[in-house]
């Protein structure tokens, strides 16, 4: 981009882009300058040059070089695999995918260990990844190996024809025992690193069903299962909180977390079962991770896992 100094109120080049490129700190100002990538006049500067009225300044802003996943042995659960895909519990406090500040330790960096390689169409940051799960969020999710099944997995979930059923443990108890939200969800107006049910014409439309299978007066929540017919970033955690419900253990939306009775030290949410159809011979496929231990308390209460319901048909 190039800027034509009109006033300059004898500023210091980086105080001057600070100002004018809010969206850069000054720091990534400084380094961009340092880098090359910031030209007075058409010549290299530095972040004290003075800005004068009719300077001419060039900024670019170079693109960020993905870096490739690296194999790491690192134990997985795997509940199916096959030379189309595979299938992993994934375990609460694992990242899905290699970014900044976990650039590592992932469970890409786990799976191009085990399977050796993985689909190119994700990328190198996202190889054969599908879906997400949040960080904190443990339970199934699907693995492309190769493009074929990933163009056909990827499909499923952009059609809703895959089931997504979770469960989670949240505060309080429900109005409802079950029901369906329907909302628009987008980025949170204030804070980057949340969403929020934002109003119709912005955001994108998510559907969750919900359904109360127990209440705990001892400690305030409610275990309740959750079926996603969409696939947005928190849907779950951002839905509930929209009912007066934030999860159980969520740092991000629980504003007042210190005030939930039930401690049990992480994200209260599962994704306990997936389904859908095989990429190469159409079967469907039906998949239950097992249950984390921390969920123990709810389901002894509801009379064990088989008081839980049946994976429903489709």
């Amino acid at each position: 981009m190039r800027i034509v100094v009109e006033d300059s109120f004898g500023s210091r080049l980086d105080q001057f882009l600070a100002a004018h490129l809010p969206e850069l700190s000054r720091a990534r100002i400084q380094a961009l300058i340092k880098d090359g990538h910031i030209h007075v006049n058409g010549v290299e500067c530095k972040a004290k040059t003075p800005v004068e009225c009719g300077m001419t300044i060039d900024v670019e802003i170079p693109q960020p070089a993905p870096a490739e996943a690296q194999p790491q042995d690192i134990p997985l659960d795997i509940l199916y695999e096959d030379s189309s895909l595979v299938v992993v519990n994934k375990q609460s406090g694992m990242v899905v995918h290699p970014a900044a500040g976990n650039p590592d330790g992932t469970l890409v960096n786990a799976l191009l260990h085990h399977c050796g390689d993985l689909s190119g169409i994700g990328g190198v940051e996202r190889p054969g990844i599908v879906h997400r799960l949040d960080k904190d969020t443990s339970g199934c999710i699907v693995v492309a190996k190769n493009d074929a099944a990933h163009l056909s997995l990827t499909s499923q979930f952009a059609q809703r024809s895959t089931q997504k059923i979770y469960l989670s443990v949240v505060q309080g108890k429900l109005k409802k025992n079950n029901g369906s939200i329907f909302t628009n969800i987008g980025r949170h107006p204030v804070n980057r690193l949340k969403m929020s049910v934002v109003n119709p014409g912005s955001g994108k439309p998510a559907i969750t069903d919900f359904e109360e299978l127990f209440y705990d007066e001892q400690t305030d929540s409610s275990l309740v299962l959750c079926t996603l017919h969409t696939g947005r970033t928190h849907q779950i955690r951002v839905h509930m909180l929209h009912l007066g419900h934030p999860l159980i253990g969520d740092c991000i939306y629980a504003s007042h977390l210190s005030r939930q009775k039930a401690k049990p030290g992480r994200l209260m949410l599962h994704a306990w079962r997936l389904a859908f159809n095989h990429p190469v011979d159409g079967r469907r496929i039906r998949l239950e991770a097992p249950l984390p231990p921390e969920f123990s308390p709810w389901i002894e209460s509801l009379g064990g896992t088989d008081s839980l319901p049946p994976f429903p048909a489709g």
